[in-house]
């Protein structure tokens, strides 16, 4: 047991720390070789933010866990919005201006929405997984096709102080990012069998473990993003951080861990984990875009209410344990 709890801990910190160092160099990178900074802040600083998503979900899918390949893309979108966003909006109200993101929120709604269509029958299908990714690729030319065609001055700025401020010479951005790619697989296997170790002993499900322990853990970057983004003024960098990984877990991340193994489902992610998921969603756009305010933004109210959710939501699982 203390091997497995050592293992989580030192597979999360290193799979953060890889993440990180795999965004710095992949970002350095496409910088060298002429990528665009809203481009790179829309791809390369988006998947590298759900890297770990991915990874620890495609391990698991492979081993044989899909409850906790399905528990961490759900619980990510439930902890980005709910811990994070809460969080940040208790520490600083965030003000939301971009209206990339006013297009944004309400496509994550619809996402959300469309992903309970392959958890009804109790299975996700490798067809179904296909057609997530399918949306998916949809999805990220339409933002690169807007984006490029002029998108939001506001977010493009921010991008590009976001790629200046990971400036690195060529040899040393290919270095990180091969080591970033290298450590973000290794510190995943880690996790993925401290995590199913624990579930065992424990007698709880892994899709538990991964919607709380492993949620948390990969959750990580997004948290400590928005914190810092919020920090330095960039409000709709730090929401934008949150829609754009809840777009990619919701798709990528579930479609990836479906297309390697189907995924067969316990009744209570739909009914539970899915419904939590979309009541949050919902919420979010609610609380930022208010057609009377004089001003958008998700405040302190708005931040406890997220963060009171997620401590009852919690509490209910680890009681349950199912």
């Amino acid at each position: 047991m203390l091997l497995a709890i050592a293992a989580v801990i030192i597979g999360l910190a290193l799979l953060v720390w890889s993440a990180d160092r795999f965004v710095d160099g992949a970002a350095a990178t496409a910088n060298h070789l002429g990528m665009p900074p809203l481009l790179i802040g829309m791809v390369i600083v988006g998947f590298g933010t759900s890297a770990p998503e991915m990874v620890v979900s495609a391990i698991a899918s492979l081993q044989g866990n899909p409850g906790l390949a399905l528990g961490n893309a759900f619980g990510s979108n439930i902890t980005n919005i709910a811990l994070i966003l809460g969080l940040t909006a208790v520490l600083a109200p965030i003000a939301v201006a971009s209206q990339v993101l006013k297009r944004e929120a309400p496509i994550l709604i619809a996402i959300t929405f469309l992903v309970a269509w392959p958890l009804v029958d109790g299975v996700i299908t490798e067809l179904e997984a296909w057609v997530l990714l399918a949306v998916f690729a949809l999805y990220m030319g339409w933002s690169i096709y807007q984006g490029m065609r002029g998108g939001d001055d506001a977010m493009a700025g921010e991008f590009e102080a976001e790629v200046k401020a990971h400036a690195m010479p060529l040899g040393k951005a290919i270095t990180w990012l091969v080591i970033g790619l290298i450590l973000l697989i290794i510190s995943s296997r880690i996790l993925v069998w401290g995590a199913v170790d624990i579930a065992t002993a424990f007698g709880v499900s892994d899709l538990v473990i991964g919607l709380t322990v492993v949620a948390i853990g990969t959750s990580l970057p997004e948290l400590a993003s928005s914190i810092a983004a919020v920090r330095k003024n960039e409000h709709d960098l730090a929401l934008g951080n949150v829609i754009g990984s809840n777009m990619f877990n919701t798709l990528a991340v579930v479609g990836i861990a479906g297309a390697i193994n189907p995924i067969d489902l316990d009744p209570l992610v739909l009914s539970r984990d899915w419904l939590v998921m979309a009541v949050l969603t919902v919420l979010l756009l609610v609380f930022a875009f208010r057609p009377n305010a004089r001003q958008n933004r998700i405040n302190r109210v708005h931040g406890v209410i997220f963060l009171s959710g997620y401590v009852a939501y919690t509490i209910y699982l680890l009681k349950t344990g199912l």
